[in-house]
């Protein structure tokens, strides 16, 4: 029997065993990856019946190598922590990587990205505002450039859409709550910048109701990127209320949750499972500093490394693909629970 017939370069990294960026990063530069990879890759070579498309392959070369990756706020944590991931796989993958922030602000976004058209870039990584992006803008963008959104969706702009399942985020911490103590209060904000806040409360309310038990949502004042204060602020308000509907608090995100965390402790509040503590406190993200709170924070991790592989996967295929894909594709990674002190 012959060797297998290797239609693409998807199909070769899969059964040579490399990864489709590296594969990538060879076809470009042989001299670009380490002595013992080119063997491997070239023994591949000679074992299927793979041949790339030298044609296309010089077509690519004639794009810049440059990738733009924006965020909306890179002194948040989580998105320095996500962009480091995709700007390391963007490295390997042989592009040269620019880090951009648009700090919250729609008109420094849509200036960071007409800004991007000047570089010719192979294509963009944009993490967008979500509700404050000026979306007319973004959408003529994404016609022009290739583009991929990841983090927060805007539906039907961008070549694809790459995040993590926000429903699973909720469904693993209500599921959790329930079954280990009382089911929880969801304390969010009225006006959230980012719009995976509206998905989380959306999918609470339809978790509680499918077991059967009453939701109950506290909406915390409050505009912008400063959730700390916003949490503690808003923290101290649930807390003042003569009675609350359960002892256990589902926060939407973890920065959130370590502002109310701290209103607790500045009231006497003792927070976890012990028996002479008064609250149970949960949250979303994995916020890089969770688990140093105190008591350390009881989260829903996304899983950053697959997030940041398969956006830059998407980005060689839409390289490869001459800037189009076949249709615009959702991928997205359900959360991992993490147990800790505070609940």
């Amino acid at each position: 029997m012959g060797a297998k017939k290797i239609r693409n370069m998807e199909e070769f990294a899969a059964v040579s065993g490399i990864s489709r960026p590296t594969v990538s990063k060879y076809f470009n530069d042989p001299d670009s990856v380490r002595r013992s990879t080119r063997e491997r890759i070239e023994q591949a070579l000679e074992r299927f019946d793979y041949r790339p498309n030298i044609f296309a392959m010089n077509q690519n070369r004639k794009l810049t190598k440059n990738v733009g990756i924006v965020v909306p706020y890179l002194a948040d944590p989580f998105f320095a922590e996500i962009a480091r991931y995709i700007e390391a796989k963007c490295i390997e993958a042989g592009f040269r990587p620019t880090l951009y922030s648009a700090y919250g602000d729609p008109d420094q976004e849509a200036e960071i990205l007409d800004s991007l058209r000047a570089l010719k870039p192979a294509g963009v990584l944009l993490a967008p505002l979500g509700r404050d992006s000026n979306r007319m803008f973004i959408e003529k963008f994404c016609k022009d450039i290739p583009t991929i959104l990841f983090d927060s969706n805007l539906e039907g702009m961008g070549a694809a859409f790459v995040g993590s399942d926000n429903a699973s985020f909720i469904e693993q911490t209500v599921d959790y709550l329930s079954r280990s103590t009382e089911p929880p209060l969801f304390f969010e904000m009225r006006h959230p910048a980012n719009p995976n806040a509206n998905k989380r409360r959306v999918a609470y309310v339809k978790k509680m109701e499918s077991l059967g038990l009453e939701p109950h949502v506290f909406k915390v004042e409050g505009r912008g990127w400063g959730f700390e204060e916003i949490g503690r602020a808003g923290g101290f308000k649930l807390l003042n209320k003569p009675k609350l509907p359960t002892g256990t608090i589902l926060c939407s995100n973890d920065r959130l949750a370590i502002g109310f965390l701290s209103a607790c402790y500045e009231k006497g509040i003792r927070v976890g499972l012990g028996e002479d503590c008064n609250l149970r406190v949960a949250s979303h993200d994995d916020h890089p500093f969770s688990k140093f709170t105190c008591p350390s924070l009881t989260t829903a991790a996304h899983d950053y490394n697959a997030v940041a592989n398969r956006t830059v996967e998407t980005l060689i295929e839409l390289v490869d693909g001459g800037g189009r894909l076949k249709s615009r594709s959702e991928t997205l990674y359900p959360a991992r629970l993490i147990l800790r002190s505070s609940a």
